[in-house]
């Protein structure tokens, strides 16, 4: 490690090292500077496919990329951290001998350029050696030089930094004036200017704008030491500032005087709300464990949906390539042959790159393949898997499904999860009215601690709040609920969805694959849906 990354990791703190990848740090105001000019880029890429060429690579492309980060801590009254991150640099894949190789440089000069480019396929021609057969490319057809960028009303990086610490702290003052003891606030703004070209004929230059405002609000009850705490109900966001303007047209009302967000988050509103759950939640009684109808806000959703649906049919797993984070998969490929019954006739899951204001929305993946969106399951039947151009072939795909992803210019691009999501449902219904139809029930919003096994088939999942229903009402708050599931079950009891007027998404920053590892951004979308019959268990746990 060099001495500028380590000071950029002990700057940073231990959240930050789920989200950045190590950088040098730099001022605020340097976000907005060093842009690097489309024809520079170009003029490098083009020193890199010839060098690798000349070299004797069949194929190559090269990602040269700009990325940004900025990572604002507060605690209650306190500004606890600022960091401000800047990594550049170019990564070089080529096939040589029908075999990958890939190299990296930060140097954007020329003749480095084209130095990492032989390197590229003097490594291809080594491990040529052990290749057991040739690397089988998908086609793509090169679209010339091209550009995407997030379609973002207000850059975040833009917005002056006391701006962003006068909303986290009034956040944390709205919390603690409704009740909180402590108050968590962080926001997390990320820039990606990725150039991409290669051999098949493409230029592509994208700049990708995620965000973030996570809040975590606990609440203790002096007198007996026991403390309950509620995270906010933030999505992160393929957004820019805007997102933070607590626009009252996106504010949803769900079940149990919840307030929910769609494409606007109102931070200050929210905290003050997580404060007053958080007190109400150490008074709440611990659940009965047995069997319920469970109502899952998408809130909560998004995770069982990221866990049991999005990883286990990512086809490298499904393969036994990767099993890093959790394992393979059960859904191997004879499921979709016969034709597996993945969940209900009611549940329909795809997977979408372009999905707007999703974390994974882009143009075009780090392979110049256009993206796009694909069913992984069809009214309950398993049709798809996710694939890139160098497996599409292994399950009789044409093309690859642009999911093709590396978190930096200095990590190998491979097979990511694309933005997976439940489709809502095709007859008008409200939270409100599905919960009419539950006898015996709760009521889960938002995503607590998870368990899952190694094939991503038996796991547990808790949540933020969780409310009982009987009669077909709400009667009160609960504590210490998770529920355990097997994939297919779990899903072959979805019983109802609601509308798409509920279609919410919900995601993660840092979702982690690979070894080394990886972390993309993700979201998965859903409308509140009904399971039934699921076994609920008590967490609680006494001492002595």
């Amino acid at each position: 490690m060099q001495r500028r990354d380590f000071l950029t990791l002990t700057g940073l703190g231990a959240a930050g090292l789920l989200l950045l990848k190590p950088g040098r740090l730099i001022a605020a105001e340097a976000l907005l500077d060093g842009r690097i000019e489309v024809a520079f880029k170009k003029a490098l890429a083009d020193r890199a496919l010839q060098a690798a060429k000349e070299a004797g690579a069949s194929y190559c492309d090269i990602r040269i990329g700009r990325y940004l980060n900025q990572f604002v801590v507060t605690r209650e009254d306190t500004v606890q951290n600022v960091a401000n991150t800047e990594s550049i640099g170019a990564g070089i894949r080529v096939i040589a001998n029908g075999t990958w190789g890939f190299a990296a440089t930060n140097q954007l000069t020329p003749d480095a350029i084209a130095a990492a480019a032989r390197d590229a396929v003097a490594i291809a021609k080594a491990n040529s050696a052990v290749q057991s057969e040739p690397v089988r490319l998908a086609p793509v057809k090169g679209v010339g030089e091209v550009s995407w960028a997030t379609p973002i009303r207000k850059n975040a990086m833009e917005v002056p930094l006391k701006d962003k610490v006068d909303l986290l702290l009034a956040t944390n003052a709205a919390a603690m004036a409704a009740g909180a003891s402590f108050v968590n606030s962080t926001l997390f703004v990320v820039n990606e200017q990725k150039y991409f070209a290669s051999t098949d004929g493409s230029y592509i230059d994208q700049d990708v704008h995620r965000i973030w405002m996570p809040v975590t609000v606990t609440a203790v009850d002096k007198e007996s030491g026991k403390f309950r705490s509620r995270d906010g109900m933030s999505t992160p966001m393929g957004m820019g500032y805007e997102y933070l303007d607590g626009d009252p047209a996106e504010r949803i009302a769900m079940p149990g005087g919840v307030i929910g967000y769609r494409y606007s988050y109102n931070p200050v509103e929210d905290a003050a709300a997580a404060a007053r759950h958080a007190v109400e939640k150490l008074k709440a009684p611990s659940v009965k464990p047995g069997k319920y109808d469970l109502v899952l806000d998408p809130d909560h959703l998004w995770l069982t949906i990221h866990e049991s649906v999005g990883h286990p049919l990512e086809l490298d797993r499904v393969l036994g390539y990767e099993a890093n984070f959790a394992g393979t998969s059960f859904a191997t490929l004879d499921k979709r042959e016969a034709k597996f019954q993945y969940g209900s006739e009611r549940v329909t899951l795809f997977a979408d790159k372009t999905q707007p204001h999703s974390l994974g929305a882009v143009g075009y993946d780090d392979e110049g393949v256009p993206t796009k969106r694909w069913d992984l399951v069809t009214d309950g039947t398993l049709v798809n898997y996710q694939a890139i151009r160098d497996q599409a072939h292994i399950i009789g795909e044409a093309e690859s499904h642009g999911c093709c992803y590396a978190d930096s210019w200095s990590s190998v691009q491979f097979q990511r999860m694309a933005n997976v999501s439940l489709a809502p449902g095709k007859t008008p219904l409200t939270p409100d009215e599905m919960i009419k139809d539950v006898e015996n029930g709760i009521y889960i919003v938002g995503n607590g601690s998870f368990s899952i096994d190694q094939q991503r088939y038996n796991a547990q999942f808790g949540g933020q709040l969780f409310y009982e229903i009987k009669g077909g009402r709400i009667t009160g708050m609960l504590e210490d609920v998770a529920y355990q599931m097997r994939t297919p079950e779990f899903w072959n009891a979805c019983s109802a969805i609601c509308d798409e007027r509920d279609y919410r998404l919900g995601g993660s920053f840092f979702d982690g694959k690979g070894q080394p590892s990886q972390s993309s951004a993700v979201s998965h979308g859903s409308s509140t849906a009904r399971f039934d019959g699921i076994n609920v268990i008590n967490t609680a746990r006494k001492l002595g």
